[in-house]
């Protein structure tokens, strides 16, 4: 194994090390269900502003949107605005509310709200769609880190990174994983800075511009394997070496490929000489100055695509389930404001950060834009930059830290969220096990994140977002500020959004169609599923207004009102042993939709 790899093993092991004897110390204090599920509700505003930034900036926010900045320049843009623009919407409409609410999950806040235990059950469902869809590019991504720095198999950092998150959660919950991920969150934004100005200042130190109307050039002699077929787009001749089946003909030897688009499939390998024009995915920019320019491809397409990404990231946020138990452990509303307003601040500097070595990637890593493999960017950037020594070697360890941090975080946030409804709402008899709950929340997306092929962060990540604003969004929002929902219109609602989205989101990922229109929508289905949602949900509760429940105004002052008024009244639970089989009582007098 080279120094490179050796480095990158062992800052990925440390990582993994470090968070382990952190999370120690929640195992130490997590004695009953509300420490494992919302710690207690005892998470200072800071401490927990950092484990939500931690949690938030999964692998895909850590290695996708460099990826689409490297590929898709200005129009990718977006997507970190959106990412960041969703907790402005948290904190207008949801944070301080859903505190008060004083709910566990997003199903219990469901029946405590509207009184409809097939609306929980639902969200329930949704719940777990939205957790282990998210898990998988997650997984996925430690599998990515690990055979991009060290060529070991993907497998295994996928089986590596499961089994450390498993650990954490199963041993001490949302206690343990809290100052895990406030710790995670630090060391991604060093990851991320430090690279971010030793490259900038090679780059300011160089002769490179991105100020030119023609198409990056690779900086030295480099070979692309082909993994995926691909169409390449030139705009100049270019001379290369190929092996493999190039425009439907076995070739192997000098090609010289004449402007416009050429086929590549799988397996094939292309050698391309320095100062070689970079052949681009037919779609994306091809020159820099296209790359600079805002919708420089089709006008028509990308207007609806910006409007459903701002969509789905403004509004996914406030629908994610582990962003919302979150929310949670604030001891009080005013906490979860001021919770809300650091984690903006912190997580706009990291996409910043990220904008910044997307763009710096597209000069020192330009064979990812032909091989496809985009989301190694950030970690390849160092070594391409400083070259294979010393300093790109510990820098790329820095990175390799920093992306290991990213996916322990976002996975053990998930997995608490989804163990905790698995715990309330799904187990039952000997089977309701916390610890149970969290085996089975991480196998499921183990088992796929094994025996499915890897997925594009940038498709993934957005469908996502685009499911949790078409349920959870319009839920909570009309749930918290229109005393008119009813449970059939909730209901009704949250279907059909989640369908709609749903059969997006999965057909976008296993079916391969011809570009156009239909494509488009299923690639980016928000702006029309959260509409339709939103409607849905108004129309059905205004033809159902005998529904409203006859409390609904109590039920919304408890929301509303400063807890200094004491309204707010926390779900209970006397269970001691989260991981003992059966079900509490709840305290006489004090009913408790988790049954405890």
């Amino acid at each position: 194994m080279s120094p490179s790899a050796q480095i990158a093993l062992f800052a990925i092991v440390a990582t993994g090390v470090v968070s382990a004897i952190i999370g120690s110390y929640g195992v130490r204090v997590a004695r009953s269900t509300s420490d494992f599920l919302v710690a207690s509700r005892t998470v200072g505003p800071v401490v927990n502003a950092s484990a939500i930034s931690g949690e938030y900036l999964s692998a895909a926010s850590f290695l996708g949107i460099a990826a689409l900045i490297l590929r898709e320049g200005a129009d990718a843009l977006w997507y970190p605005v959106a990412f960041v623009a969703g907790y402005l919407a948290l904190l207008l409409f949801v944070a301080a509310p859903l505190r008060r609410s004083g709910a566990y999950t997003v199903p219990d806040f469901a029946e405590v709200r509207l009184e409809s235990p097939l609306l929980r059950r639902i969200c329930t469902i949704f719940v777990l769609v939205i957790g282990w869809l998210y898990l998988l590019p997650q997984l996925q991504g430690a599998g990515l880190a690990l055979t991009t720095l060290t060529a070991l198999p993907a497998w295994t950092g996928v089986a590596a990174a499961g089994v450390i998150v498993l650990l954490t959660v199963v041993g001490g919950g949302m206690r343990s994983i809290t100052f895990v991920q406030a710790f995670q969150y630090w060391l991604k934004l060093t990851a991320m800075l430090v690279p971010a100005i030793v490259v900038l200042g090679v780059f300011l130190s160089g002769s490179h511009t991105f100020d030119r109307p023609a198409a990056p050039t690779f900086p030295a002699t480099t070979t692309v394997e082909i993994r995926t077929d691909v169409v390449l787009e030139v705009v100049e001749p270019v001379d290369l070496v190929a092996t493999g089946v190039v425009d439907g003909v076995p070739v192997d030897g000098p090609l010289l490929w004449q402007p416009g688009p050429h086929e590549v499939l799988a397996d094939s390998v292309l050698v391309f000489e320095a100062g070689t024009p970079v052949p681009t995915a037919a779609g994306a920019p091809v020159t820099d100055e296209d790359w600079l320019v805002p919708m420089s491809g089709d006008a028509g397409y990308q207007l609806f695509e910006i409007y459903s990404i701002l969509i789905a990231g403004f509004l996914g946020t406030m629908g994610l389930p582990h962003v919302l138990v979150r929310f949670y452990t604030n001891p009080d509303g005013r906490a979860a404001r001021r919770t809300t307003v650091s984690v903006l601040a912190m997580i706009g500097v990291f996409y910043m950060l990220v904008t910044l070595v997307g763009g710096l990637s597209r000069l020192y890593t330009p064979q990812l834009m032909v091989s496809g493999q985009t989301d190694a960017a950030v970690l390849l950037l160092p070594t391409a930059a400083l070259g294979q020594g010393w300093a790109g070697w510990l820098l790329a360890g820095l990175v390799a830290a920093g992306v290991t941090a990213a996916f322990l975080a976002t996975s053990s946030g998930l997995v608490v969220s989804l163990a905790g409804v698995l715990f309330t709402d799904v187990l039952g008899g000997r089977w309701r096990d916390f610890r149970f709950a969290a085996v089975l929340s991480t196998v499921v997306p183990l088992v796929m994140a094994l025996s499915v092929t890897r997925l594009d962060f940038a498709l993934t990540v957005p469908l996502v977002f685009a499911v949790a604003a078409s349920t959870f969004c319009p839920l909570l929002v009309l749930g918290i500020w229109w005393r008119g929902l009813t449970a059939t219109g909730a209901v009704a609602g949250v279907l059909v959004g989640g369908v709609l989205s749903g059969v997006g989101t999965a057909v976008s990922m296993f079916v391969d169609l011809p570009s156009g229109w239909l494509v488009v929508l299923l690639n980016r289905p928000a702006a029309i599923t959260v509409p339709a949602a939103f409607l849905t949900m108004v129309v059905v509760s205004r033809s159902t207004r005998a529904q409203i429940p006859a409390d609904v105004d109590r039920a919304l002052l408890r929301l509303h009102a400063p807890e200094r008024l004491g309204l707010t009244h926390d779900r209970l639970d006397d269970d001691p042993d989260p991981g003992a089989s059966g079900r509490s009582e709840a305290p006489e007098g004090r009913r408790s939709a988790t049954g405890w």
